[in-house]
C-alpha cells in the first residue's frame, strides 16, 4: 500500500504526516506523541486517536511540524491525524463522527494574525499615546 500523505495548518503552523499501515506508533518531530509536554496539549493531539480507537492501530503515522508555537502547532497535528486517519481507512462514519465532535478536526481554520501597521507598537491597532501638554 503507498504512503498517504496530509497536511494541517493553523496560524504559522505547518504539519506534514505520512501514515503507512503499522501498529499504531504515532511520532511528532520523531518523538513518540506519550513524550509530548504539556499534558493538555498531547491530549488535544490524541482526540482523533482516541475517537478512532482500534481503526487508529493499523497504521503508523509519522509527522513532521515547524512554525509558530506549541498550541498551533498542536491545532496543525491534531487536523494532520485526523485527515490521514480518515484517508487511511476511507470511513464515512468515523468522518462523520469527528467533525460531530469538532468541525476543526478535520477542516482548517484559516484565521490568522492580523500585520502590524507603522506607529503601533508591534499592534495592529494599537494607538501612540496623545499628550496636550
Amino acid at each position: 500500500m503507498k504512503p498517504i500523505l496530509v497536511t494541517g495548518k493553523r496560524k504559522k503552523s505547518i504539519a506534514r504526516a505520512v501514515a503507512i499501515p503499522g501498529s499504531g506508533v504515532i511520532r511528532i518531530n520523531r518523538m513518540l506523541i506519550s513524550a509530548i509536554e504539556p499534558k493538555m496539549l498531547r491530549l488535544k493531539m490524541s482526540e482523533p486517536l482516541i475517537i478512532a480507537g482500534d481503526q487508529a492501530l493499523t497504521m503508523d503515522i509519522n509527522i513532521n511540524v515547524n512554525g509558530g508555537g506549541i498550541a498551533g502547532q498542536s491545532d496543525a497535528v491534531r487536523l494532520a491525524i485526523a485527515k490521514a486517519i480518515i484517508e487511511f481507512t476511507k470511513d464515512k462514519k468515523l468522518e462523520k463522527t469527528f467533525l460531530d465532535y469538532d468541525r476543526h478536526m478535520l477542516v482548517a481554520d484559516v484565521r490568522q494574525r492580523e500585520a502590524r501597521k507603522p506607529n503601533t507598537h508591534g499592534n495592529a491597532r494599537g494607538k501612540t499615546q496623545k499628550s496636550y501638554r
